[in-house]
């Protein structure tokens, strides 16, 4: 039963209407595009999250328990962090702890994919480090979201 169950939820959320969050202009979303180095001292974070399995759900970002934003499919947020430095980037997820501690550089761009998790039951949300090349041919396909609204407002430790 709790089988049959999982699937019927897992078939819904496929077909289920597409979130979506506030979008920067187009402006912006170009300028992102160029993937022009960071600011002196500080490391560039691209997130992103390119697939449309679970379009329905949205799912907040942090670094270093800092809001970034709430995803939707086919969208993807831009950060600088200090660079030299390592930082733990987290997602909401309701069966685990979902971090990923990165150590970046000065200078260097980084692309986090987030991606939701399938299973039983569809809901939860990992990341991944992808690599910089394959990174910026996927940003390129996506649009820009304004930062700074996460579902919950601080991340629960």
């Amino acid at each position: 039963m709790l089988k049959k169950f999982g699937y019927l939820v897992l078939v819904s959320m496929l077909f289920t209407g597409c979130s979506s969050v506030p979008m920067e202009g187009e402006q912006q979303n170009t300028a992102a595009k160029k993937f022009n180095p960071p600011s002196d001292g500080k490391s560039g974070l691209y997130f992103f999250r390119d697939s449309i399995f679970g379009a329905a759900l949205k799912k907040d970002i942090w670094v270093d328990g800092r809001c970034i934003g709430e995803t939707a499919p086919n969208m993807f947020f831009y950060d600088e962090v200090d660079g030299d430095k390592s930082h733990t980037i987290s997602t909401e997820s309701e069966f685990s702890a979902n971090d990923l501690i990165i150590k970046v550089k000065n200078g260097m761009l980084y692309f986090v994919r987030q991606y939701i998790k399938v299973g039983v039951f569809v809901g939860g949300a990992g990341l991944e480090l992808v690599d910089a090349n394959k990174g910026k041919e996927i940003v390129k396909s996506l649009n820009l979201a304004k930062k700074g609204k996460c579902d919950k407002q601080k991340r629960k430790k």
